[in-house]
């Protein structure tokens, strides 16, 4: 039996491994991205259809978007240019990002639990229902961005939950390493080679400095 890792596509075989894939702890993680064990899934021959979800519906006025979404919106923008070389377009885009980021009104009372539900949100609802809209409208770009989007997702719903049960000791004398290019989650000494997700170098990585304790 083989079992594909649902962040990077690493592949765990059994038979190559000599054990059984249910007999690895449940702190085992993917040796090329770190998700957790339970991202991981059973291969499948055929590509399984996606479950029917009705296309997002959206007034032809639109909606006027929040100063967070607007932020979230010319990040993922300047990263696209940065991906594309287009240097200027980035940096104009990411001080759009940052004058949108300073707006962004304080969040009362919330915590790790409100991170991890939106998260799941996210892959439960958010994702499939972007993905079928996509997929409907012909719209391969959007498609192409629900891959690296789903992915990056997974492995911060996968550290999330190895921080409800670990806590500060997750991260205890190891680093925090982000893509810049489509934002992927690494802990370890040192950033990937390449990210798992969208194959940039490791340069392309920063590290994060300055966690507060929780």
């Amino acid at each position: 039996m083989r079992y594909v890792c649902s962040v990077c596509g690493y592949v765990y075989d059994e038979a190559k491994e000599g054990k059984a894939f249910a007999e690895l702890p449940d702190s085992w993680v993917c040796p090329l991205c770190g998700a957790a064990k339970s991202a991981f899934s059973p291969e499948e021959k055929t590509a399984a259809p996606k479950p029917h979800v009705n296309p997002i519906r959206i007034h032809e006025d639109m909606r006027k978007l929040s100063a967070g979404e607007l932020a979230a919106l010319c990040s993922n923008l300047a990263r696209g240019c940065e991906k594309q070389y287009k240097e200027e377009e980035s940096r104009l885009f990411r001080e759009l990002a940052e004058y949108f980021s300073a707006a962004v009104p304080a969040v009362p009372e919330s915590g790790i639990q409100d991170l991890a539900g939106l998260i799941r949100k996210d892959l439960e609802e958010g994702y499939p229902a972007l993905h079928s809209t996509a997929i409907a409208e012909s719209d391969r770009g959007t498609q192409r961005i629900c891959v690296w989007g789903e992915k990056v997702t997974n492995i911060l719903n996968t550290l999330m939950q190895r921080w409800e049960k670990e806590g500060e000791a997750f991260l205890k004398n190891t680093q925090v390493w982000v893509c810049t290019v489509c934002g992927f989650v690494y802990i370890g000494d040192s950033a990937p080679e390449l990210c798992p997700v969208c194959k940039v170098p490791s340069w392309k990585f920063e590290k994060i400095e300055g966690r507060a304790s929780a």
